[in-house]
């Protein structure tokens, strides 16, 4: 960024302190030190010294992460049965709440723009410039930093190889590396816009306030472990289309597809499917399945008609997730899983897959609150297993438990086909638009907390 403001330098220390003052003048209830949104406030908080201890002292370090990362847990676990939420606005009108939002986001496009991008997206954009010019690319696991089920999928390389295939970013001038850098740094800053507004659409649209919207995104924009990994699209991608679920999740389909997409991205967002398909029910569970099966098919046809000729798509370049790196018996992991014996990791995973069939299941009819405390706790929960650099990616449920966070009493906002057959057996009186927590039946001062 020195090249843009002289002199300026900010370490990631620093921007932790930095952040730390300004959300707390923001967002911290100084007039009720003792509520919910002052202990959301210390978990997402402790997030940032948890990663810069890791950089200090790996071992240690993946410790003190793991503490927060249960922490974190445990608050999207237990939401359900925080039933009050008492309106708790923010010590910031909307428009200086804006003004923040645009300047943080002015911050953060800067250090895109100024610092070098992640090695591993440079390379992600490479194979998919090789991709669209139908040339052989090497092996995705030769020299990746993280490599694994971490890789970019079929999705990723897609939107990669859109993106490459446009004028805007053939420059007749520039060297094919520069390019690729051109268009990593472009797809870092859409991908956090898109969180950005896929968050203000859900304030706005489902939680009845534009305002709690704006709050969403400045904070995300605010945390220092968004700053610290700004530059991971593959991170960010899968997060933005699962918030633009939220936003879409009236119209199954659309939900369905972005999940299906989002799946294909990266590896994580595949355990949220059987969630949603509970969540949309006996009638709608079969429309989700096939939206998700349909973007399947179109992110396989996609890579096929990019390869062009046979032979010139290995295996390694078709996109598919490098699961072996997943595999118990491995040898290398990193984060606080390379103290542990591997064996340990299985009763960590199966735990795991109880958690995530027990959420499906219950409870059987399910809220969009419900559908978003557990959405957060599956991914949340799914760092504890991951063997590379476990609790450490951080982005992967930033955004939804930013929402979980936030949100208001979303008890009449279910899934559709649930909608309407509770408006069958009984039907509501015709009334105007207004926020949820009003229709509801519960007073505009108990709404938010």
């Amino acid at each position: 960024m020195n090249y843009v403001l002289h002199g300026y330098q900010v370490n990631e220390a620093t921007w932790f302190h930095l952040s730390f003052v300004l959300i707390l003048a923001v967002y911290f209830r100084f007039g009720r030190v003792w509520s919910l949104r002052n202990l959301d406030l210390i978990l997402m908080l402790g997030i940032a010294p948890a990663l810069l201890y890791v950089q200090e002292s790996p071992a240690d370090g993946a410790f003190c992460l793991l503490a927060v990362t249960f922490g974190l847990l445990g608050r999207v676990g237990f939401d359900a049965y925080f039933t009050r939420r008492p309106k708790l606005p923010q010590n910031m009108n909307p428009a200086g709440l804006a003004f923040l939002c645009l300047s943080a986001m002015a911050f953060l496009g800067t250090k895109v723009l100024t610092e070098s991008p992640p090695v591993n997206e440079v390379r992600e954009v490479q194979r998919a410039q090789h991709l669209v010019k139908g040339v052989e690319a090497g092996p995705s696991s030769e020299g990746t930093a993280e490599g694994g089920a971490n890789e970019a999928g079929p999705g990723a390389r897609l939107i990669y190889a859109a993106i490459a295939a446009t004028p805007a970013a053939e420059r007749p001038t520039a060297t094919p590396n520069e390019t690729a850098l051109y268009v990593a740094r472009g797809m870092a800053i859409l991908a956090h816009l898109a969180v950005v507004g896929g968050l203000i659409c859900v304030g706005y649209y489902h939680m009845g306030d534009l305002h709690l919207g704006l709050a969403m995104a400045t904070l995300y924009l605010l945390l220092p472990c968004t700053a610290y990994e700004v530059g991971r699209v593959n991170h960010v991608l899968p997060s933005a289309m699962i918030v633009w679920a939220f936003v879409a999740y009236k119209r199954v389909v659309v939900a369905g597809a972005l999940l299906g997409l989002a799946s294909g991205t990266l590896f994580f967002p595949i355990f949220l499917l059987p969630l949603w398909a509970a969540f949309y029910g006996r009638r709608g569970w079969l429309k989700f399945s096939l939206a998700v099966g349909g973007m399947t098919l179109v992110m396989i046809a996609g890579l096929w008609l990019l390869a062009g000729p046979v032979g010139v798509l290995p295996e390694s370049d078709f996109g598919f997730f490098n699961w072996t790196k997943l595999r118990f018996n491995d040898t290398e992991p990193t984060g606080f899983w390379s103290i542990f014996p591997a064996a340990y990791r299985i009763p960590a995973f199966v735990s795991f897959l109880a958690m995530v069939v027990g959420m499906s299941v219950w409870p059987r009819y399910k809220d969009l609150a419900n559908l978003m405390a557990s959405s957060a706790a599956i991914v949340i929960a799914t760092q504890l297993w991951y063997p590379q650099q476990g609790s450490v990616y951080v982005l992967w449920y930033l955004p939804l438990l930013l929402m979980v966070v936030f949100r208001p009493p979303l008890h009449h906002s279910l899934a559709p086909d649930a909608l309407h057959a509770a408006q069958t057996v009984t039907p509501a009186s015709p009334e105007p638009r207004t926020n949820n927590f009003v229709s509801s039946g519960i007073s505009t001062g108990t709404a938010f907390r």
